[in-house]
């Protein structure tokens, strides 16, 4: 995590949700109508590198800009609450490992457990989307469940970038 410094810390907020932004930018579409995207990348690397706080913050930031400057705004302060929801399956799993990952596979493992984290809170938005929207809860349910492909692949994604980049920017970081 990033030595304490209240001007080192805005800036390295900002710079990570800038990146969010800039990351789920680069949209790949899904024959559902989602996308997948690099933006989770970031929002766990943020976490990570961050701190749980610091780092869903950033994510969450991000997010919320993306979806205001891309025609999503009324769904920008769930994401909000979603990247502190991911980011506590990121930072549970970071603290599996003392807070020093130390091996791919520890990254591997904290990746799936954010993914899992991500997965359940879109079945979860979607189910209450599509109940708002009339169906009864196991028809939204399975109707939800078929818009999570996307999602499934933003964690793979996810988990490859961050075992990635994870040690190279933790050591960048560090000085």
């Amino acid at each position: 995590m990033i030595r304490e410094n209240s001007a080192r810390t805005i800036v390295f907020v900002s710079l990570f949700a800038a990146l969010t932004v800039i990351g789920t930018m680069i949209k790949i579409p899904m024959p559902t109508g989602a996308f997948a995207h690099l933006g989770n990348a970031v929002l766990l690397l943020a976490v990570l590198l961050l701190g749980y706080t610091k780092g869903s913050l950033a994510g969450g930031l991000g997010f919320m800009i993306f979806d205001i400057l891309n025609g999503y705004a009324a769904e920008a302060p769930y994401f909000l609450l979603e990247s502190f929801v991911v980011g506590a399956f990121a930072y549970g799993g970071f603290l599996l490992y003392k807070k020093n990952p130390t091996h791919v596979w520890q990254l591997i493992v904290i990746g799936s457990l954010t993914g899992l984290g991500k997965l359940l809170m879109t079945q979860l938005k979607n189910t209450v989307l599509f109940v708002f929207l009339g169906n009864d809860l196991s028809t939204a349910f399975i109707a939800a469940a078929a818009k999570l492909p996307a999602s499934l692949i933003n964690v793979v994604t996810t988990i490859i970038i961050v075992a990635l980049l994870y040690f190279p920017l933790k050591r960048i970081l560090k000085r």
